[in-house]
């Protein structure tokens, strides 16, 4: 037998119906399957106020069960276990197209509760997944990873996914791209009578050849030649969105770094961090002999240590 309907909602006896309704639609978006998928317990609890609110929701059947006349399953109490089929909620035409209704009482839109969840009668509570003695399930979800280019976490872009079952699907991969973010595609899933499941699509960064990441704040090391760092002058430097040309202070040393705002990742509400180059003051592969006469000079006329850090 079924719990006490007001205890099951959390209301008192004397709860005006705008509160029962409140109430209903607090738990029922809480504990619907599908915000909470392959959880046996919260569809349970789901089913429980519904059926709840399928006595207390509907004034009739409210006045009955507080006369004593029906009880918290809608039988009559007069009739033992021989009442009326078809007062739960989850018998034949419990479910109406686009919401949770009472045979009697007011329709409660939970397509437009749960933004979806219901439409297209996808869900396994959606319009056609009703069936008598019970729900038609939905289909189950599946599931894959996707790397991504941190170039296409930051712009976003188009990828191919591939499943197991041979499948593939375009995904769209939004501009500001998490590292774990989750991308739900709606009936792309397994089919079900109630409907297909989902496709979900796990991201994953690719480790970048030229910048790494701390937190919103790109790193990179850039080298550059002995002259520009003696002398200053521009020099083009790598970035997610194409090459600019950095201004190299004159005198620049290994290890300096400059920044460039707003060049870096992005975090989830689209604001970019900073690229940040570490300068690498660089030799060319091949020493030349004027280059050699120079250094030569140099070290007999003026020499020093350098610091160390």
């Amino acid at each position: 037998m079924a719990r006490d309907p007001y205890q099951e909602l959390g209301v008192s006896r004397t709860a005006s119906a705008d509160e029962i309704r409140k109430a209903f639609r607090k738990l029922a978006k809480q504990h619907h399957p599908d915000a909470n998928p392959g959880d046996k317990k919260a569809e349970e609890k789901f089913k429980q106020v519904s059926a709840a609110f399928d006595i207390v929701g509907d004034p009739e059947k409210r006045k009955k069960f507080d006369l004593g006349q029906i009880d918290a399953d809608g039988r009559e109490t007069g009739r033992g276990f021989g009442g009326q089929p078809g007062n739960g909620p989850f018998n034949a035409g419990g479910f109406g197209r686009g919401g949770f209704r009472t045979d009697e009482g007011p329709e409660v839109d939970l397509s437009d509760l749960f933004g979806g969840m219901f439409g297209g009668g996808r869900g396994p509570f959606g319009g056609g997944g009703g069936q008598a003695g019970g729900f038609a399930p939905r289909g189950a979800d599946v599931k894959a990873r996707l790397e991504i280019d941190l170039e296409e976490a930051i712009k976003g872009g188009k990828k191919r996914v591939s499943f197991s079952d041979g499948r593939t699907i375009d995904v769209t991969i939004p501009a500001s791209a998490q590292e774990g973010q989750t991308l739900r595609l709606k009936g792309q899933g397994s089919p079900g009578r109630g409907g297909a499941g989902d496709a979900l699509i796990e991201l994953m960064i690719k480790p970048h050849p030229v910048y790494r990441r701390e937190g919103e704040a790109l790193v990179m090391d850039l080298a550059v030649s002995v002259p520009d760092a003696v002398l200053g002058g521009k020099v083009a430097a790598p970035t997610p969105d194409g090459n600019v040309m950095l201004n190299v202070p004159k005198g620049s040393n290994s290890g300096q770094t400059l920044r460039l705002k707003g060049r870096g990742f992005a975090d989830a509400k689209g604001k970019r961090g900073d690229l940040l180059a570490r300068l690498v003051v660089t030799l060319p592969e091949t020493i030349d002999q004027d280059l050699e006469k120079f250094a030569q000079a140099w070290r007999d006329q003026k020499p020093y240590t350098p610091k160390r850090k």
